[in-house]
């Protein structure tokens, strides 16, 4: 059962959490040296010629890419669903590092990465999967993603811009496209345990309940990570403000489909 918790929900808390609700992650994710090939190229796609210098100024103070797909189970020869790329910040990563070997598909809210990314040389094995007509990310009715097996999903901050019907309409199509044992990771920025919306709030997230909405689905939560944990975010600002933008406090999810 989840205990009511007050006060920040922060990396201690979801320790304590993740003592009675994680299950134990298979070897086949926890040793390091299986990542080494998968790290030269994600290190390689990190210098690739489409990615600006406002893109490159975040990766280590920020966003730490290869920290967090080596936490996710990332491997190169992967078959993986990227959600709502945006401009493409990890298409231009994830990309390069599994083509050739691997498969990266980019599904809801692609418009922008399909204009400025997916044309450029480097990028033809990217495929788009398109959600059904007149379906948005706020406003999804149940669907498919019309692929099945996939082994890995991962969506970045997206999730708060969806209601929970939408978040479980999503969740249950993300669980239909994963093969058994596909893993699912999930980073978006943190709102206090219970807390209710307001204005200031509306684009975080409880974790807790990201948690129970994605085993609801059917999922387990394999693991958290504290990489993306900020001190300095005490959770009560917007996170477009300037005091916290860019270094919001956000958590760091694993499940995996049984």
């Amino acid at each position: 059962m989840i205990k009511h918790f007050s006060g920040k929900t922060g990396t201690a808390f979801l320790a304590s959490l993740a003592m009675s609700l994680v299950v134990t992650a298979p070897s086949a994710w926890a040793q390091a040296a299986d990542f080494d090939s998968t790290r030269n190229k994600l290190e390689m796609a990190m210098q690739g010629a489409t990615r600006t210098p406002a893109e490159t100024a975040r990766d280590e103070i920020e966003r730490q890419p290869v920290a967090t797909l080596e936490f996710f189970g990332f491997r190169e020869d992967m078959r993986v669903l990227e959600l709502v790329p945006g401009a493409g910040w990890y298409t231009k990563i994830l990309a390069p590092t599994l083509r050739g070997s691997g498969k990266l598909y980019v599904a809801i809210g692609t418009d922008t990465v399909a204009e400025r990314v997916l044309n450029q040389p480097g990028f033809d094995e990217v495929e788009v999967l398109n959600l059904p007509e007149g379906m948005t990310l706020r406003e999804l009715e149940p669907f498919n993603f019309e692929v099945e097996d996939l082994d890995m999903v991962l969506t970045f901050r997206n999730l708060h811009n969806m209601n929970a019907e939408s978040r479980m309409h999503l969740n249950d199509a993300i669980f239909d496209s994963l093969r058994p044992g596909g893993l699912y990771g999930v980073i978006d920025h943190t709102r206090r345990h219970l807390e209710p919306g307001n204005r200031e709030n509306g684009r975080r997230l409880d974790p807790v309940l990201v948690i129970k909405e994605t085993q609801a689905a059917g999922f387990e939560l394999v693991d958290f990570s504290d990489l993306h944990a900020s001190v300095a975010d005490d959770l009560t600002l917007e996170v477009g403000n300037e005091m916290v933008t860019g270094r919001t406090d956000r958590f760091t999810l694993l499940f995996r489909k049984p």
